[in-house]
This record gives structure tokens, sequence and C-alpha cells, in this order.
């Protein structure tokens, strides 16, 4: 039989120490797999998400990602963690453009900081009157409101610490699919925390989800009356995010640190 073999990274995002944050595998492609192909590599990775990415003839990276169970819209841990393989591994420097079917284009920029900027849209969530069942029971501790975006439900708490000590009811929340759930509240350290679950999309609980802060940070910014902060996600992994607000756009940063740098060897495709 004959194999080939291809580029894997793993990175921690979200994070300036390793093993923490939320971990990605990245895969650059020179073309793309079949779609079977692409699912059975991040189900064997079993991380939150696998990226994988094309340069087209125009420069800019189409990008798609991968959980273990199915192919995601929109995800910012591994956009970040695909931008610093490129910065680092691949030779580019400066400001590279993602696109994705669901989202469009993503404009990411290295800053001089350390930090990676990416540009996402303001997907502010709307508030919701009658929530489902499955949401008002699925969770230990009960809400102050709910919101909603394209992507998840938020679920308001007065304190950090209800956040962190809320224990969901994976199997009600699995009922909310396509929907996940984030749980937010205001915080003394930050200007606010989170935590994501996503059992019918990805697995119990996300250590670091940089695409739902696109709905996070207009959400805070208005009722902190701040267009720029710093948000934790606070998993068992944990995450810190920095964010700010305009209209149109969310732009949301972080840093990484590379964990894995080997290959894959496959079937010959």
């Amino acid at each position: 039989m004959k194999l080939s073999q291809l580029p894997i990274y793993i990175i921690d995002a979200f994070t300036d120490t390793l093993f923490k944050g939320n971990q990605a595998a990245v895969v650059p492609l020179q073309s793309w797999l079949p779609e079977s192909t692409m699912q059975s590599i991040a189900s064997e990775n079993n991380l939150s998400e696998t990226a994988f990415f094309v340069r087209n003839d125009a420069g800019v990276y189409e990008i798609r990602w991968f959980s273990p169970l199915k192919e995601i819209d929109f995800c910012g841990h591994a956009t970040l963690a695909s931008a610093y393989v490129i910065f680092n591994h691949l030779g580019e420097k400066g400001i590279i453009t993602f696109w994705a079917k669901a989202v469009g284009n993503i404009e990411v920029n290295e800053c001089e900081n350390g930090l990676i900027e990416m540009s996402f849209p303001n997907r502010e969530p709307e508030l919701v009157a009658d929530a489902p069942e499955a949401l008002k029971t699925g969770l230990s501790i009960v809400p102050l409101e709910f919101h909603k975006n394209q992507q998840a439900y938020f679920v308001v708490y007065k304190d950090e610490d209800d956040v962190k000590n809320v224990v969901p009811n994976l199997e009600k929340l699995k009922m909310l699919a396509p929907f996940d759930v984030v749980v937010t509240a205001p915080s003394a350290e930050y200007d606010f925390v989170s935590r994501y679950f996503w059992p019918a999309n990805g697995g119990v609980e996300d250590p670091v989800t940089g695409s739902i802060h696109a709905g996070l940070a207009p959400f805070w910014a208005k009722r902190l009356d701040r267009k720029e902060l710093v948000a934790l996600q606070a998993s068992q992994r944990s995450g810190v995010l920095y964010c700010r607000v305009n209209e149109a756009s969310v732009y949301v940063s972080g840093m990484c640190v590379a964990y894995l740098d080997g290959k894959i060897t496959l079937p010959f495709q």
C-alpha cells in the first residue's frame, strides 16, 4: 500500500502557558482531502477542533474545522492556532486572510506584543423571551436571562461563581441541537467570564471558544459600556481573550504555545 504524509501541528490557543488554553490540531494542505478523511483525522485527534486549510490562488487561506463528531461552521481557537502555524512555521508575516463558507473573510493580524488578532463578524445575541424547557432545566443553577445568536444560547448569571459552579445536564442540552450553550457573568478580575457546553456538536465542555466571543464581547460591551474587554473562559484549562468591539466587527486576540510538530501517515490520497 502506498502511504502519504501530511504535516500536523498541535497548538495551545488563547494562552501563553503550555497545557492551558484550548488545543487545536492544524493540518496545512496543498489541496482538499475527502471530507470523510478529514473527519477521520479529527476523530482520531480527539481534540475539540482540527483545522484544515488550503491557500488559494488569491493568497487567501480557505479553512474548515472539524470536531471529533462533525464539521463546525465557525471556530475561533483553531483559526488562531492556524494563524500561529502560518506565521511561525510557514514563514508568512503581517496580515493574512482566512475564508470560511459560513463566516466569510476572517482577517488576522500578527501583533508586535505576541498577540494574534482576528476580525470576526459582530454576532451580538438577542433576548429570548421564552427559552426552551431543556435549557431552563438543563443547568443546575437558575439563570437571570436567556439570549441567543446563530451559534448558541447565552445564559446570563449574576456572578462568576455561578458560572464556575454550574453543572450541565448534557442529555437535556443535547436536545437544543444545533445550538450550543454558553454561560456567562461579569467578573471581578476580568470584564466577564464564560463556559461553553456543546454535547450535540463536539463534546462536554469546550476549554476556550473564540467564536462565541463574537457574541459575548458585544453583549458585555453594551452592559459594561466599554469597547475593549478582557475575558476569561473559566474551564479547567482556562484561557484569556482580549476583545474590542465596533458596530460591524468583533476583534478577538490571544496568544498561542506550540505543543507538537509532526506527521500524519495516511493511505495515498
